[in-house]
């Protein structure tokens, strides 16, 4: 009844020192497992036995889930396989991710910055707009010259002390008169031909047109031997665009007029401006005291520069060359993409000084930005600054103008000519 073999079998003892190998038992049959081709990835598999090679199939799973060349996966079938299109690959973000498409990511993060970077400018332009003072009407402005190729600006500074406080008063030496005054005017003339800044002495000796009157209505006669501010005295910045209209012949398409305090604000704001000082002055009245060299000026060291007449020889002439030099420099510095582009600091220069700057009824936004990008230029070198021309004194200690030079300099700019006019001073 025993069917083990009787040469020592399992279970019998063996004196060998080697354990024996299985044996055959005849009663048990096998099935044939036919002879399988070695597979593609055996030079690869470390858990590839010899076992595997002759096609027999242990059952034994490595523990790999996705295919690849250890789990003996194939495409389409076996264990751990899995559909191409879940298979990971290069720069994918982990096993069955699909690659992430950066180019789209970039189409729409390039998309939502453009939108938001346009929707911060149409916020600022239409805030800085409506902080603008559109008050000065030139359609009230009578008898006006034919229009030119270039745009003109009368850019003035005015002595009005409107917002200030004692204490600011006393600190930025302007003193308490009441009223306010022209302390500064000069015409600004953009042309494709090149930029020109043409400064009127508030001492020139002019004749005031007749006029009518931009409050009253009425219409007051003609009143010749004056000087220049007293038109802005008797009737404002109407008056005095008529007025340097008249003398001059040039039509003045826009009025951009400041006071002391919003000037130095603007100055503050910008962090001060730098300026190279030719030669050292000092003047009590205005509270100059400058050496000479490149400093950076603050709002009441900016405010005493411009306003400074009784430290110079010339007077009034040298101090409109200051003033001149001074705002190129202020518009280099404000017009710049670190004072544009950054909103800590475009928002307090903005908001310091459109709310002291008067306007007329028809500049916008765009314009007093082309007024400061053509100041800008010209202390880039795409320009000139310069005096109307002067012919000598006049009575009152007034100046009077060289006609026949101002006549020239005025169709060059009318004509959007390259101006080659000189001051005699």
């Amino acid at each position: 009844m025993n069917d083990w073999p009787e040469d020592g079998g399992y279970g019998r003892g063996n004196a060998n020192s080697q354990p024996e190998g299985p044996r055959r038992m005849s009663h048990v049959q096998r099935p044939q497992v036919p002879q399988q081709p070695p597979r593609h990835d055996q030079g690869y598999n470390p858990n590839f036995t010899q076992a595997q090679g002759s096609g027999y199939d242990s059952g034994y799973s490595s523990g790999q889930v996705y295919g690849g060349p250890q789990g003996g996966g194939q495409q389409g079938g076996g264990h751990g396989s899995v559909p191409p299109q879940y298979a990971p690959g290069p720069g994918s973000g982990g096993p069955g991710r699909p690659a992430p498409d950066w180019r789209k990511r970039i189409k729409v993060g390039s998309i939502v910055l453009v939108v938001g970077v346009l929707a911060w400018g149409i916020g600022t332009y239409a805030w800085a707009s409506s902080q603008m003072r559109n008050e000065v009407d030139l359609a009230k402005v009578i008898e006006r010259p034919s229009e030119g190729d270039c745009t003109t600006y009368l850019i003035v500074g005015s002595d009005s002390r409107e917002g200030m406080s004692a204490e600011e008063k006393k600190k930025l030496h302007t003193g308490s008169a009441e009223g306010k005054r022209t302390d500064s005017m000069m015409i600004l003339a953009a042309c494709s031909s090149g930029n020109t800044m043409v400064s009127l002495p508030r001492d020139s000796w002019v004749t005031i047109p007749s006029f009518v009157g931009s409050e009253s209505g009425k219409t007051y006669p003609a009143r010749g031997g004056s000087k220049l501010n007293a038109a802005y005295a008797m009737d404002g910045p109407e008056l005095l665009v008529r007025t340097v209209e008249f003398n001059t012949g040039l039509r003045i398409d826009h009025y951009a007029e400041i006071g002391f305090a919003g000037f130095a604000n603007i100055v503050d704001a910008l962090g001060g401006v730098e300026l190279n000082i030719e030669k050292g002055f000092k003047d009590k009245k205005s509270g100059a005291d400058f050496q000479a060299g490149t400093q950076t000026l603050n709002g009441e060291q900016a405010l005493a520069f411009v306003r400074t007449r009784y430290a110079f020889a010339q007077s009034d002439l040298q101090r409109t060359k200051n003033q001149q030099k001074f705002l190129s420099a202020l518009a280099n510095e404000a017009a710049t993409p670190g004072t544009i582009l950054n909103p800590f600091a475009l928002y307090p220069t903005l908001g310091a000084g459109l709310d002291t700057l008067i306007v007329d009824k028809d500049m916008s936004l765009y314009d007093l930005g082309k007024m400061f990008f053509a100041m800008k230029g010209i202390s880039g070198g795409d320009g000139k600054s310069m005096n109307i021309p002067i012919a000598g004194s006049a009575p009152q200690n007034s100046l009077k103008w060289d006609m026949p030079k101002v006549k020239q300099l005025v169709e060059q700019i009318r004509n959007d000519e390259k101006v080659t006019v000189e001051s005699n001073r």
